[in-house]
């Protein structure tokens, strides 16, 4: 089952998940005091940047009759798109610019470029998810409501289709999103307000409306007689970005390691404690300044879930000090390469499409599912005699994979 008690299984004390939490003020309030003009710098430049490569995608698509340029403009729309909606709309909308007071870059009036209308995804992200996250029956960014991606929601028949359904989620992703605040859920048992979801479902389809006339009317009809190629290339832009997000999403909340929580956690949470519960339930992705840029840093799905709303382009250095924390509280710190992170979320799709008698792991003990009872009891931390170190979480996991390791090869062997 879910993490019913994060201190029990981080092998911590109240007092070191308040050390840990006063340490973690610490880092915040350094970046809070030396935000400034370098900060404002990137962001106006990546701002510049993304107008850039779409004005000069739209431009080359004039063209897109010939295949190169069709392929150059998609390309350069797509990747236009990815950067307005991640390393802006999205960051931007979490407050990380609010400081600078400028009405251009506020979360209070930014619009993205996607199909959801930014007010119903502030509520269900901002709000929601990085309040509860990865608490089972409070944040509905655990399977979005469609997947099943823990051993904690029950099999149905349903759950066979988890690939397809991944597929499909991937592909239109920014539907996906949109449709999230409706509660589409609650609509069909009839257990929504009737008049607010008439209300966001106008809302939903004016915005809708919008993003299909500007991607698939307005601009096709400007490139006149490549009208019908520009039209493909603005879909295979909008696919490459619902692709991508779909991906960096779920590195960042799926893979191995990215553990999950029961609703008895936040019954009395304290800020170190909400701390604790990001660094657990949360997985970096390793490659690099380009990756970082093209993530929206969301590479730093830790750093990011402590500080949702700190500049992003100061991830990368929070990042070090993060990392020195988890070793000193001997705390995992989960990151990987995308493609092996994107696996591991699909090898867990895949595996919960099938009810959990075929699953060989158990519901306490399994790559996707953990919980303080695969321990055993055995939770208190330690200090080594020889180096002095903490020996905590991070050491009991390292020895249970020796344990199965071991038991995996003696079984080979017989």
């Amino acid at each position: 089952m879910a993490i019913t008690d994060i201190k029990e299984y981080a092998h911590l004390t109240d007092a070191d998940v308040e050390a840990l939490g006063r340490e973690l003020d610490a880092i915040r309030r350094d970046v809070e005091e030396s935000r400034g003009e370098r900060d404002a710098r990137y962001i106006r430049n990546t701002i510049r940047l993304q107008r850039g490569l779409e004005i000069g995608g739209r431009a080359v698509l004039f063209g897109s009759r010939k295949r190169p340029l069709w392929i150059l403009g998609a390309g350069m729309l797509g990747v236009s798109k990815i950067i307005e909606n991640m390393e802006l709309g999205h960051n931007v909308m979490h407050g990380q610019w609010d400081w600078m007071n400028d009405p251009e870059i506020h979360s209070s009036s930014w619009e993205w470029d996607v199909v959801g209308p930014s007010a119903h995804w502030k509520q269900t992200h901002n709000y929601l998810h990085h309040k509860y996250t990865n608490i089972l029956g409070m944040d509905d960014d655990v399977g979005y409501g469609l997947l099943r991606v823990t051993r904690d929601q029950r099999w149905k028949p349903f759950n066979y289709g988890n690939l397809a359904y991944n597929t499909l989620l991937a592909l239109f992703f920014e539907f996906g999103i949109a449709a999230q605040h409706v509660e589409l859920g609650k609509v069909a048992k009839g257990r929504d307000d009737r008049a607010e979801t008439e209300r966001k479902l106008r809302e939903v389809g004016e915005k809708i409306g919008k993003q299909l006339v500007k991607d698939y009317v307005v601009y096709p009809a400007l490139t006149c007689k490549a009208w019908k190629s520009t039209m493909t290339a603005n879909f295979a832009a909008s696919t490459i970005r619902n692709v991508w997000t779909n991906a960096v999403i779920f590195c960042g909340h799926f893979p191995d390691g990215a553990e999950k929580f029961t609703k008895a956690d936040v019954d009395n949470e304290t800020h170190a404690e909400w701390y604790l519960r990001q660094m657990l339930g949360s997985a970096n992705i390793s490659g690099g300044p380009v990756m970082d840029f093209m993530t929206g840093n969301l590479s730093y799905q830790i750093e990011h879930h402590i500080y949702p709303d700190l500049p992003s382009n100061r991830y990368a250095e929070i990042a070090v000090k993060v990392r020195a924390l988890c070793e000193k509280y001997d705390l995992p710190y989960t990151t990987g390469p995308l493609l092996v992170q994107y696996a591991k979320a699909w090898r867990t799709i895949a595996k919960l499409s099938l009810p959990n008698k075929y699953l060989v792991a158990t519901v306490d003990d399994a790559p996707e599912t953990a919980s303080e009872r695969k321990f055993g009891g055995n939770t208190a931390a330690t200090i080594d005699p020889v180096t002095g170190q903490r020996r905590g979480l991070g050491a009991a996991i390292a020895a249970g994979r020796k344990r199965r390791g071991l038991r995996a090869l003696l079984a080979r062997k017989r």
